[in-house]
């Protein structure tokens, strides 16, 4: 009897999830519904293993986000227009910010990892040119 059948539904899986992240260290794939989901992923993979994971599929168009500098600040600010979730979340009327699902999966596009998307935006942080009008989303100033 073969024993491929999971493998054959994990592989359908992850081609049909918006997000997948991987481990190169491990060689773990991690499918998602959600990008917040993959930065858990990082932040549980890393705190056990010290490993970083790459972003390996994100269904998103980033546009002119990406086209600005280098700067992450200007990446979250140019992501903001689109998925700001000031123009997207009716359940808090006010709020602000790019998930932080969303700026790791845009950086992944220009070869960062989810580790070093985070250090930058702490980095950022700490000059004050990005905050968080909310857990784990960013705006810039």
């Amino acid at each position: 009897m073969p024993n491929h059948t999971h493998h054959t539904h994990h592989t359908h899986h992850s081609h049909s999830a918006p997000f997948v992240a991987t481990c190169p260290d491990c060689e773990i794939e991690r499918p998602s519904d959600s990008a917040a989901e993959l930065v858990a992923f990082y932040r549980r993979h890393h705190r056990y293993t010290g490993h970083d994971i790459v972003v390996t599929r994100a269904d998103l168009e980033f546009g002119a986000a990406l086209d600005a500098a280098d700067d992450i600040a200007a990446v979250v600010d140019g992501l903001d227009a689109r998925y700001g979730v000031d123009k997207h979340d009716s359940t808090k009327s006010g709020t602000a910010g790019v998930p932080i699902g969303i700026v790791v999966a845009a950086m992944s596009e220009r070869g960062f990892t989810v580790g070093e998307t985070l250090e930058a935006i702490a980095d950022v942080r700490m000059t004050g040119a990005l905050y968080e009008p909310r857990d784990d989303h960013l705006a810039a100033f």
